[in-house]
């Protein structure tokens, strides 16, 4: 494992030196028993306001609530860090000899610049009803992470809770299942608490949601 890792820093060096502080390279170590200290090497941390210690990303939990051979890299994708910069981004798993991934091998560049340019641009060449590509959000730990996951799950539902019904819930509650979110410690308590209903109930929707069949509520 020392070598993997010795060797992810290597390029990650490499890549963070060739293009510069606004390109981020963070490495993330599946195989520590303690996940909410996921990073264990980052380059340019300033892009996205992270250091060494930091907790997961969403990308991370998606990884470990997943079945690795089903996964492969995803290239070229927006996230977006606390303060609005708009970052291109590129995941990378990296697997042991056993297949399982070990390592998440991470790039953020920032193209907050570029984008203001091209903007300027664009408003004058664009054409109506293009389709845009939302940027995900960058969380500093799980907390912050657990908070995001929660607001996409009420987006997904597209109703406030105080207006869910309990298939609404059910919905947005298989949504974090599926997220990773339940990997975070006490975030039971946490996403009980937000869709107004009891740890017991919560275990329900999601058995619910895994059967498809109608939990007591």
């Amino acid at each position: 494992m020392k070598n993997t890792l010795d060797f992810l820093i290597q390029i990650a060096h490499g890549v963070a030196s060739q293009f510069g502080t606004s390109c981020e390279v963070v490495i993330h170590d599946l195989t520590k028993e303690d996940i909410e200290s996921s990073i264990v090497y980052i380059e340019n941390g300033h892009v996205s306001s992270r250091k060494k210690g930091d907790g997961p990303s969403g990308i991370v939990l998606e990884t470990l609530n997943r079945d690795s051979a089903k996964l492969q890299d995803e290239l070229a994708y927006l996230t977006r860090t606390d303060d609005g910069r708009i970052l291109k981004s590129s995941t990378m798993y990296i697997r042991g000899d056993s297949g399982k991934i070990d390592y998440i091998f991470s790039l953020n560049y920032d193209i907050t610049g570029l984008i203001t340019m091209d903007s300027a641009l664009r408003s004058l060449i664009e054409t109506p009803n293009e389709n845009t590509q939302k940027p995900k959000r960058i969380t500093h730990n799980v907390n912050d992470l657990l908070d995001t996951l929660i607001e996409q799950s009420v987006e997904l539902v597209g109703k406030p809770v105080a207006l869910m019904s309990k298939d609404d819930k059910i919905t947005a509650i298989q949504y974090l299942n599926n997220a990773g979110a339940f990997l975070i410690t006490k975030s039971g308590d946490k996403v009980s608490s937000f869709f107004g209903i009891s740890k017991f109930t919560l275990y329900s929707y999601i058995d619910a949601g895994k059967q498809n069949q109608d939990p007591e509520a």
